[in-house]
């Protein structure tokens, strides 16, 4: 049985934190970049191993992530929390905070029941290399394919939302969250549903939430941040059904690289978020669909031919 060594529970640890939260799939560079080092990196972080514990290391580090997130938006938590237990007490739907509640516990429930559903199949059978790197290559493709259709096919657009008069002196997350909460249920719905989609290694949950939301007409910058805000109960709820196991038999041995993994993971993951939050107020996402769809097909050229 492989076991993890401290640079490689450091290692993954930071990868995961960073491509969790970038359009990249950290799934899928969890497995590409260990197969592509070779050596006992390719032997100890190979999900697909029988009885490795790569695949619960990974899992209980998005328990990391998650914290990392809940930190970054403590001050949107708070409200979410607010608005859900005022609603409840009030039997209504009618502020800004308790439709954001709603309309995230909604768009919550499809990946959740995929999720119990699907997770094991789609890891077990697709957490190899080749269909990894073929999906990471498509995932590059849709996130092109976005751009392109958001733009019309032409031109330059800024990626963020312009502020109506009277706006300037509001703050900008208060704005986010009223244009966020436009969306209708079955909206929000779809939006969250799309987080199905990485449950395939190689395809981004940020990414795909992403493009979802643009594909509703939300900008780039509310798309983002009502991704973000959905990937914190699902990562960190997944994570959660692994801990029990890994405080048992299937953590023995590795419980200080995953502690260690964990601090890197929330490290790079607070990073993350705070510089995404920042550049998807003017940027779009065509870099990553470039970044995605070359690695991608380079590691299945790679995989391949060798």
């Amino acid at each position: 049985m492989s076991v993890l060594t401290y640079p490689e529970a450091i290692g993954v640890g930071l990868l995961q934190g960073v491509t969790e939260l970038f359009p990249v799939s950290s799934l899928g560079h969890s497995i590409l970049l260990p197969a592509l080092l070779g050596g006992q990196w390719k032997h100890d972080l190979d999900v697909s191993a029988e009885g490795s514990p790569y695949l619960n290391v990974l899992i209980g580090l998005h328990l990391a992530t998650a914290v990392a997130l809940v930190v970054y938006f403590r001050r949107d938590w708070a409200k979410v929390m607010r608005g859900l237990f005022s609603s409840i007490r009030q039997r209504r739907i009618q502020t800004v905070e308790q439709r954001l509640a709603w309309l995230l516990i909604v768009a919550t429930i499809p990946v959740g029941v995929a999720g119990l559903a699907l997770d094991k199949v789609f890891r077990s059978t697709l957490g190899k290399p080749i269909p990894t790197a073929a999906f990471l290559a498509l995932n590059g493709i849709v996130l092109y394919v976005t751009e392109q259709l958001r733009r019309g096919g032409t031109g330059r657009r800024r990626a963020g939302s312009s502020l109506a008069p009277g706006e300037e002196h509001l703050d900008p997350d208060d704005l986010s969250d009223q244009r966020i909460t436009k969306l209708t249920f079955g909206q929000a719905t779809w939006i969250g549903a799309a987080q199905i989609l990485a449950l395939l290694p190689g395809i981004s949950r940020s990414g795909s939430t992403i493009s979802a939301g643009i594909f509703r007409g939300m900008s780039h910058e509310d798309s983002a941040r009502f991704a973000f805000l959905l990937a914190t109960p699902v990562i960190g709820a997944a994570a959660l059904l692994k801990l029990p196991s890994l405080l048992g038999p299937a953590g023995d041995n590795i419980r200080g690289q995953l502690l260690a993994g964990s601090v890197a993971a929330f490290v790079a993951g607070y990073v993350a978020v705070r510089f995404l939050t920042k550049y998807f107020e003017t940027r779009t996402l065509t870099p990553f669909a470039i970044y995605c769809t070359l690695a991608g097909l380079g590691s299945l050229a790679y995989f391949t031919l060798a």
